[in-house]
C-alpha cells in the first residue's frame, strides 16, 4: 500500500508538472505536442483524482488535489470546445439550397490503400468543394473517375505525405498552391464565384506538425499569415484542412485572431478527427473556420474510410448577416 501511495503521489506531481510546462509559450516541439492531448488528458486526470479519493487513506486529499488542479488547467484551455460553453456560430439550418454549397476535407493517409472507400464517400456526399490531403500519384490515379466529375481540379501530388488536391463544382476565378509553410508542403488559395455572384476565397492548409527537437517559429508565423493575408483579400473566406494542430493551441488561436475567423465547433464540442479508430479519445487535428457574410447550415465529422483521419464536412451559405459575434 505504501508503494501504491508513493506511486500515486509521483504520478500526481508529474501530471501537474507536465500541465504547467505545457502552458509555457514556446516554439519547442516537445512542449507543443502536449497541446494535442489536453482533452483526453482532462478525462484521465479526473478519473485519477477519483481513484485517489476512493483508494487512498494517507495523503489522499493532497494527491487528489494535484490531479484536480491539473485537470482544471486542462479544462480552462479546452473550455470553448465543451458543449456547455457559449456558441460562437449559430447553425442556420433550412436555408435555400441555391445559396449554399458543401465542402468536404479529408486527409486520406498516403499509405491507405482503401481507395474505393474514399471514392464511395465522394460519390455519396457529392460535395461542391473537395479538399484531399496526403495524395500522391497513386491516389490521383485511383480517384481519377471521382475527380473527373468536377469541372475544376488542381493538384500537387507528392510522396512526402503532403500532396494535395482541390476539386470544385463552383466556378473558379483563380486557384494556386503555394509553399506557404514549407517547401513541398502546399497551401491552396482559391477564389470562387458562387451563383450569388459574390466571390469567396477558400484556403486549404496542411502544415507539418510540431516535432520534438524542432522549433516551430517559422511554421507558426506562416500558418498565421496563411489566414490573415489571402490573395484577393475577400471578406468572405472559408478555411479547411489538416492543421496538424488543435484549435486551442497558441498557433491556431493566433491564426483565428489575426484572420478574424469564427469556429462553429465552439460551444458544441471539439469534433475529434484523429485517430479515426478512437475518436472518443482523439483530438481535433482537422479544422474548419470561416468569416464574413457566411453562415453554416451543417457541420459534421463523418465515418471512417480507412484513413487515420476522419472526414470533415460543412454546408456553407452566403448570407446577408455575419456568421456570429466574437466573444
Amino acid at each position: 500500500m505504501k508503494f501504491y501511495r508513493y506511486a500515486m503521489a509521483a504520478l500526481s506531481a508529474l501530471a501537474l508538472a507536465l500541465v504547467l510546462i505545457s502552458l509555457v509559450h514556446t516554439n519547442a516541439g516537445f512542449i507543443r505536442v502536449l497541446d494535442f492531448v489536453r482533452e483526453p488528458a482532462l478525462y484521465g486526470l479526473a478519473a485519477l483524482a477519483l481513484l485517489a479519493l476512493l483508494t487512498l487513506r494517507k495523503w489522499r486529499w493532497l494527491i487528489a488535489a494535484g490531479f484536480v488542479l491539473a485537470a482544471g488547467i486542462e479544462l480552462a484551455r479546452v473550455w470553448p470546445y465543451v458543449s456547455i460553453a457559449k456558441e460562437e456560430v449559430v447553425l442556420e439550418r433550412g436555408q435555400q439550397a441555391d445559396h449554399c454549397f458543401s465542402a468536404l476535407a479529408l486527409n486520406v493517409k498516403m499509405e491507405n490503400t482503401e481507395y474505393g472507400r474514399v471514392a464511395d464517400l465522394i460519390a455519396r456526399r457529392n460535395p461542391d468543394l473537395l479538399l484531399l490531403m496526403e495524395t500522391n500519384r497513386t491516389w490521383m490515379e485511383a480517384l481519377e473517375p471521382a475527380l473527373s466529375r468536377y469541372p475544376f481540379v488542381i493538384s500537387k501530388p507528392f510522396d512526402n505525405t503532403y500532396g494535395m488536391v482541390f476539386a470544385s463544382r463552383i466556378p473558379v476565378d483563380s486557384a494556386r498552391m503555394v509553399a506557404n509553410t514549407a517547401s513541398n508542403t502546399p497551401t491552396l488559395y482559391a477564389t470562387l464565384r458562387p451563383a450569388s455572384g459574390r466571390s469567396i476565397e477558400f484556403v486549404g492548409l496542411h502544415p507539418r506538425p510540431p516535432l520534438p527537437g524542432q522549433s516551430t517559429d517559422a511554421r507558426d508565423k506562416n500558418i498565421a499569415r496563411a489566414g490573415a493575408i489571402t490573395p484577393d483579400g475577400s471578406s468572405e473566406v472559408v478555411v479547411m484542412g489538416d492543421f496538424n494542430d488543435v484549435p486551442w493551441s497558441h498557433t491556431t488561436r493566433r491564426f483565428v485572431r489575426e484572420g478574424h475567423f469564427l469556429d462553429p465547433r465552439i460551444g458544441r464540442g471539439s469534433y475529434p478527427t484523429f485517430p479515426a479508430s478512437m475518436p472518443w479519445l482523439g483530438w481535433p487535428l482537422d479544422q474548419f473556420f470561416l468569416k464574413g457574410k457566411l453562415s453554416v447550415a451543417e457541420f459534421a465529422v463523418l465515418d471512417t474510410v480507412g484513413s487515420d483521419h476522419l472526414p470533415l464536412e460543412a454546408t456553407v451559405c452566403l448570407d446577408q448577416n455575419p456568421v456570429g459575434t466574437r466573444r
